[in-house]
């Protein structure tokens, strides 16, 4: 005994000198310069900076939140051979062994596309929320009138929703409930839930559209309901959805953790306005894969509170491409960190990967990475703007931003609309920093050469850029030198950047 526990002290002994000599070599690596990536101040090396991406990301603390994953967990894929189960017995009509089903028809949905079944669908839910190994089942074959609706949790254990027919909204935003004006679908407080079926969610947003002030410019602008929120959730799976024809937002993951988006289709007139495909804000360890989505406004927008958010497999098009923002809006602070886009196609966009933030705004953008993109027919493939003003009166220059840094454009080729392929927009009292493209080969459709604009965009490019990014290394403050800097700055009037 007295030996074992002589070996338990000598074990404990040694871990205390190794964390000892961590902590050296940390104090060492601080007194240095070499910080970690994303602090200010520190002077990055480009092969110590392009060693963190080249593996697929994470940070220089080791937390690896950027590497891929395809797989879930043990508990979370135990919980999908389960959902496919359900999708199985969906296919052959017979109930799921140990399966509590929960169908709206019971309840007196009447799935004709005309009677309000919003009553029926909350007598269901409060019904399957109740049971263990429940499934709320929307048939198919069916339409369904639903009205703004409130899916609350907690439930029990094992949820399934299976979508398999059509839910649609009332087309007359006259019909709309005034106490939800941004709602339409709301799923809160759920955890380990699944929503899946292959069914469709219709927004029925063309009178929405209508009245929007954007198209509408006599109109006053307002908010319009998104059509299926996730909200206050924890491990939820979305899967095999159809929407189309929000009146506003599409899918929105908000205050939620641990959610993943798989084969969902978006779909929406490249003219509605505000339409995004997928929005995320206030939220960590979000996985979008496998999901085409073509709309009036981003395909996939990731905003305030974002943490940890995978892209994988993306299919864009028509649209405004998939950005982080917009931050910063009316002085506001703004946080996204860890955001990982590999492999994507899009097409027909205004833009392709892109960064947006307002001028007067705070905080930070950091540890970003875009890669293996194609894009197709796409006025400007890559993006950082932080005089973003998407308003009806000029927006002014202002001194302070939101911090850009950290990013990485690597592997993306293909077409581009507009001379701009590249277009490096940042602030001179807020430089972006630490931008780097690699392996980008961009052109014009008809083989002519674009080029790179930058402004305050300090980094550098590694491997083959076409076209060239010179202005990264050129000058303190991206390609102007201080004479022009003092110049501009005077001449410069109130920005009116609309929506690119």
């Amino acid at each position: 005994m007295e030996a074992i526990g002589g070996g338990r002290r000598g074990t404990r002994i040694v871990g205390l000198f190794l964390v000892l000599v961590m902590v050296i070599m940390a104090a060492v690596k601080t007194a240095s310069g070499h910080g970690v990536a994303g602090d200010e101040g520190g002077d990055h090396d480009h092969e110590r900076f392009l060693k963190l991406w080249a593996d697929g990301g994470g940070d220089a603390r080791g937390e690896g939140y950027l590497n891929w994953d395809d797989d879930d967990d043990e508990e979370g894929g135990h919980d999908e051979e389960a959902a496919d189960r359900v999708m199985s017995w969906a296919a052959s009509c017979r109930p799921p062994t140990g399966r509590n089903v929960v169908n709206v028809d019971s309840f007196g949905a009447a799935g004709d596309g005309s009677v309000d079944d919003t009553e029926a669908f909350l007598d269901a839910w409060k019904k399957a929320c109740s049971l263990n190994d429940a499934v709320f089942l929307v048939p198919g074959g069916r339409r369904y009138k639903v009205g703004a609706i409130k899916f609350m949790g907690p439930c029990k254990n094992r949820m399934v929703i299976q979508i398999q027919g059509t839910i649609v909204a009332p087309e007359e935003p006259s019909e709309w409930d005034p106490t939800s004006p941004r709602l339409w679908l709301l799923f809160s407080g759920l955890a380990g839930a699944r929503i899946q079926g292959g069914g469709v969610i219709d927004g029925s947003g063309s009178k929405w559209w209508a009245n929007s002030c954007k198209i509408d410019h006599s109109m006053q602008c307002k908010g319009a309901p998104t059509a299926m929120t996730i909200d206050s959730c924890r491990g939820v799976r979305v899967r095999n959805l159809r929407l189309q024809n929000a009146q506003q937002m599409h899918l929105t993951v908000s205050r939620s953790r641990d959610v993943r988006l798989a084969g969902v289709r978006v779909e929406a007139p490249e003219d509605s306005p505000n339409t995004d495909g997928i929005h995320v804000a206030d939220s960590s360890a979000v996985t979008i894969q496998g999901c085409r989505i073509g709309t009036g406004d981003d395909c996939i927008s990731i905003s305030n509170g974002s943490f940890a958010v995978r892209m994988k497999d993306i299919e864009c098009g028509p649209g405004h491409g998939i950005s982080i923002g917009s931050l910063g809006q009316g002085g506001s602070y703004a946080a996204v960190e860890g955001v990982a886009l590999d492999g994507a196609r899009i097409s027909r966009a205004q833009n392709g990967v892109r960064i947006k933030t307002w001028q007067g705004g705070a905080g930070y953008v950091r540890n970003v990475r875009f890669a293996n993109v194609l894009v197709d027919d796409v006025d400007h493939p890559i993006v950082i703007d932080q005089f973003y003003c998407d308003a009806r009166s000029p927006c002014h220059n202002q001194t302070s931003n939101v911090r850009v840094s950290n990013v990485m454009f690597r592997n993306i080729t293909g077409t581009a609309r507009q001379p701009e392929a590249i277009r490096l927009a940042c602030s001179d009292a807020v430089p972006c920093s630490d931008i780097v493209l690699s392996d980008i080969n961009l052109l014009r459709e008809d083989g002519a050469e674009v080029q790179t604009i930058c402004n305050c965009a300090k980094g550098f490019d590694n491997g083959r850029v076409r076209p060239a990014a010179d202005c990264l290394r050129t000058s303190p403050c991206g390609g102007m030198s201080p004479a022009d800097e003092a110049m501009d700055k005077e001449a410069a009037p109130p920005v009116r950047h609309t929506e690119l």
